[in-house]
């Protein structure tokens, strides 16, 4: 697997947060399994690139990975031991582990090394991928930490990508036995097929050019399964149908809707005698040249 988590989302080592998510939105969608049902490698690289983002839309994992590069990323990886080897971030030998948690949380929130202000312990900051459907719809995850310890997440319905949980008394111990809390920063993972603008959903829904001067009586998939979706007869591509109350449910906030944007699809084939007749047949149907209206203020 490729070590070159920068080159694997193909942005710069100084990139921010925004152009890390959009590197990744592409690349996702691009390489999605369910998009290259053909492609054998096409569920590694998506791995890949799933792996790269959370690692580094991850402050602290990022910062580890930056100053120790791909033995950061080694599921046996010790940071108490690379911490107390020399030439780690400018230190000597002695450096010790609660002066990388300083390092690495400084500046976040008030989070800081084991023991933070008065007693407490740190917050602890970490990513958790959701699948699309556990996002709009609410779940549970169940997290295992070192030395046995899980905990229980309650995904909220419709939780948004980069929204972050806070979980109360789930972060490190503090010396007073208070814990500090446990934040995780959500990545959910783009849908082979809806996108989502606040609480709307929108699909690209294709038809036929039958179904499009006729009218028709079309399946369309939701989240909560399929429905009809009646075409209006001379329907044109790019038209936008609504679908009320089937977008997204989240707490404090109306229902959204979905979206269907028709595209027209032409036949992938015609034979050549029948379609110089449909041809002439469909010319004859325009009013005019339909593209007046572009030059209409010319």
């Amino acid at each position: 697997m490729n070590t070159d988590l920068y080159g694997v989302l193909g942005v710069p080592a100084d990139a921010d947060a925004d152009a890390l998510k959009r590197a990744f939105r592409t690349l996702a969608k691009r390489h999605h399994p369910d998009r290259n049902p053909g492609d054998p490698g096409a569920e590694a690289r998506f791995k890949e690139i799933s792996r790269a983002f959370e690692v580094l839309s991850d402050p602290a994992r990022r910062a580890a990975y930056d100053q120790l590069g791909p033995r950061s990323l080694d599921p046996d990886f010790d940071p108490s031991a690379a911490c107390r080897s020399p030439g780690f971030g400018g230190q000597g030998v002695g450096f010790e582990i609660d002066d990388l948690l300083q390092q690495l949380f400084s500046g976040v929130g008030g989070v800081g090394g084991v023991g933070g202000v008065g007693g407490v312990g740190a917050d602890v900051r970490a990513t958790l991928e959701l699948d699309f459907r556990t996002a709009v719809r609410g779940g549970q995850r169940l997290l295992s930490f070192a030395g046995g310890r899980s905990v229980t997440v309650r995904i909220p319905p419709g939780v948004r990508d980069g929204e972050t949980l806070r979980l109360g008394g789930q972060g490190a111990a503090g010396p007073r036995g208070t814990s500090g809390d446990l934040l995780l920063t959500l990545r959910v993972i783009p849908h082979r097929v809806f996108r989502r603008e606040g609480e709307d959903l929108h699909v690209d829904v294709p038809i036929t050019v039958g179904e499009a001067l006729r009218g028709a009586q079309i399946p369309v998939p939701t989240l909560d399964g399929v429905v009809k979706l009646k075409i209006p007869s001379g329907t044109q591509s790019g038209r936008i149908l609504r679908l009320r109350g089937r977008g997204i449910a989240r707490r404090g906030q109306p229902t959204g809707d979905l979206y269907a944007h028709v595209v027209v699809r032409l036949p992938e084939f015609v034979e050549p005698e029948a379609l110089e007749d449909a041809l002439r047949i469909l010319e004859s149907g325009y009013q005019g040249d339909p593209r007046d209206e572009l030059f209409a203020s010319a």
